[in-house]
């Protein structure tokens, strides 16, 4: 008797945020830094306070931190794990999660990421965005999977 070997899990993969949204991250970020240089002789001629200087450094460095992230954040579906980079990582497994909720409008996918949200059992959300709809709803099966009665999943 021969024992076939069980599949590798598949992987789905996608950008966190939508071409136009990634892109749309890039050019505000330049122009915010653009405009920053061209007041800089007038901002030279105001007398900054040191805290009035950290705010808008701190603010400066949110804003690229943030534009970064928009552009370089991934989402990524592994068995039952789903897993997204951002300014910290979010990881997910199936059988943690209670609830779930896909907001998604093909007509807008464009401009507006599909996301979901996770309700974990012990009553944590997390947000996941994924430019690609499939990914969501590939770890929404695997939730539903683990629910039904007497699946392998369930007893796993």
């Amino acid at each position: 008797m021969t024992t076939q070997p069980e599949a590798a899990p598949q992987i789905l993969e996608s950008p966190a945020y939508p071409p136009l949204v990634r892109t749309l991250a890039v050019v505000l970020v330049v122009d915010m830094v653009g405009f920053g240089l061209w007041s800089l002789p007038a901002l030279r001629s105001t007398a900054w306070s040191a805290a009035s200087l950290a705010v808008v450094a701190a603010a400066a460095l949110c804003v690229v931190w943030v534009g970064y992230w928009i552009v370089y954040s991934r989402t990524r579906l592994e068995g039952d794990v789903l897993t997204q980079t951002w300014l910290w990582n979010k990881r997910e497994d199936a059988a943690n999660a209670s609830q779930l909720k896909l907001v998604h409008w093909p007509w807008l996918q464009r401009i507006v990421a599909p996301r979901l949200l996770v309700r974990r059992r012990n009553g944590a959300v997390t947000w996941f965005h994924a430019a690609d709809a499939r990914l969501l709803i590939g770890f929404a099966e695997r939730v539903a999977a683990r629910s039904m009665p007497g699946s392998k999943a369930e007893a796993a």
